[in-house]
Parts: structure tokens; sequence; C-alpha cells
């Protein structure tokens, strides 16, 4: 199982989800071995997104498709380019 956790910076949260339950997330669903899919608002402008996938070809699928969707949908609400870390999950509950 791999994980991809992206950061990134906004003045709009709630659009972000908005926008993110309308257009990503159907599109994530659709990677190959795709398990879930998460985004975490910190409260102080700054929100995570968790993508969870059966393999590391999952993982940077849906990181080349969510850099394309942000540029092409929600460029207006985030600042700059989002913190990227990929890597297996090594313990869950």
């Amino acid at each position: 199982m791999y994980a991809s956790v992206r950061q990134y910076r906004s003045s709009d949260m709630e659009e972000v989800g908005r926008r993110a339950q309308e257009g990503f997330i159907p599109i994530v669903r659709g990677v190959a071995g795709f398990s879930a899919y998460y985004i975490v608002d910190d409260g102080d402008g700054t929100f995570m997104t968790i993508t969870v996938a059966e393999d590391r070809a999952g993982v940077e699928d849906s990181v080349s498709k969510a850099r394309e969707w942000v540029r092409e949908n929600a460029a207006d609400l985030t600042e700059g380019a989002p913190t990227v870390t990929n890597g297996e999950v090594i313990a869950r509950g």
C-alpha cells in the first residue's frame, strides 16, 4: 500500500473542498488500485490531500492527475506549488 500527501495553501478551503468533491474525486477514483482520498483542513490556510492506493504506480498516477486538475481547475485557489510526499505505508490501524 502506498500514499501521497500533498500540502497546499489556500484562502478558500470551502471552495477547494467543493471543487474537489465535484471534479477531482471522480477522477482519482478511476486510478488503478485506488483505495481512499481525503482533504484535511488544518484551519490555518493550509490543507493536505491524502491519496492511498495499492501500489506505487497508483500513487504516481494520482499525483499526475492532481497536478493537472489543480492547474486547470483550482489554480486560482492555491498559492504556489504543493509540497508532495509519496511513499510506502509501513504501518496502519
